[in-house]
């Protein structure tokens, strides 16, 4: 019998091996779903999980930029937009080339004085944008980080984790890093602490209540095994909230082509750094560029009918 860490029901729950293929080691994994809550899961966390994520791991990557003064204006209209969604000629960026990380905290209606926790960012491109477009009371903690990172205008990354915070936010964000933690009520518990009356957590991961994962099963892209060591449904993730105390405000689907290219691939087991992939060479890749813009566009109706393959999951700390 094998009980859920999140809802704590046991049974014989459904199991899956899924191979690691982002770096294309092909390592296997055992998970298993929650007949309850749903919850997709690990069955046991490898002891060298530290190995599956290599120096040159994408969340590692320092935020890029031209030293172009007009481009860098441009991308803070943009940015703005995304944010706010006003600032017309941003909107007119947006339509060229959005970021759509950053558009996911537009309803949260934050002021520039906000204090924002980022728990997991790694070299912090989300709060390098922030801090471009005026916010200031940032902070971003990530424990696998190598050092502390200080950017030129002002941010600071810091290497540890959120136990080790004291501080007081309006808003603590775990983008894509929360299916990593092995603790997911310690964490977010930890969270909600952190947060003043009324503030905000903002969950941005991969959800199992999405079409993909029906139909690609462990080929799904996002499963992402080792390293995803959950992977939520939104039963299981309302029962989390509800466990540590959240109420949950809504959430939102904000998938992209790479469900549906990254899943076919796997198929064909060509993994995400392959020099056949999309990500690494598109013109050696299986799809054309025609393709993945209907890959977008299917990802965009996913998204309006609830099921996209990732969400932001909005949770308000009761005032």
């Amino acid at each position: 019998m094998t009980q859920c860490r999140i809802c704590g029901s046991e049974g014989a729950h459904r199991s899956y091996v899924a191979r690691e293929m982002m770096l294309g080691l092909r390592s296997e994994h055992r998970y298993f779903q929650c007949m309850d809550c749903e919850c997709l899961q690990i069955e046991q966390i490898p002891d060298n999980l530290a190995d599956y994520y290599p120096d040159h791991y994408y969340s590692y990557r320092a935020p890029g930029g031209s030293g172009n003064p007009l481009q860098k204006a441009l991308t803070r209209m943009r940015d703005s937009y995304e944010i706010t969604g006003k600032n017309l000629p941003g909107r007119i960026m947006h339509l060229l080339a959005p970021n759509a990380k950053l558009a996911t905290l537009r309803p949260l209606q934050l002021s520039q004085d906000a204090r924002i926790l980022d728990v997991g960012c790694g070299a912090g491109i989300l709060l390098h944008s922030l801090r471009e477009t005026g916010f200031h009371n940032l902070l971003g903690i990530d424990p696998f980080n190598r050092d502390d990172i200080v950017y030129p205008n002002g941010l600071r990354i810091e290497k540890r984790d959120i136990f080790s915070e004291q501080g007081q936010w309006d808003l603590v964000m775990f983008h894509h890093s929360f299916e990593h933690l092995t603790d997911q009520q310690a964490h977010l518990q930890q969270a909600f602490k952190l947060l003043q009356p009324g503030g905000a957590a903002l969950v941005r991961l991969p959800t199992v209540s999405s079409y993909v994962w029906q139909e690609y099963g462990v080929n799904w892209v996002q499963l992402d095994a080792p390293r995803h060591l959950y992977l939520h449904s939104l039963k299981s993730m309302e029962r989390l909230a509800q466990q540590c105390g959240f109420l949950s405000e809504r959430v939102v689907y904000d998938s992209n082509a790479l469900q549906f290219w990254g899943s076919k691939q796997y198929e064909q087991d060509i993994p995400l750094r392959d020099p056949r992939s999309w990500t690494e060479s598109p013109e050696n890749s299986l799809f054309t560029a025609k393709q993945i813009r209907h890959f977008e566009q299917r990802a965009q109706e996913l998204n309006a009918l609830n099921q996209g393959d990732q969400a932001a999951f909005y949770l308000r700390k009761p005032a």
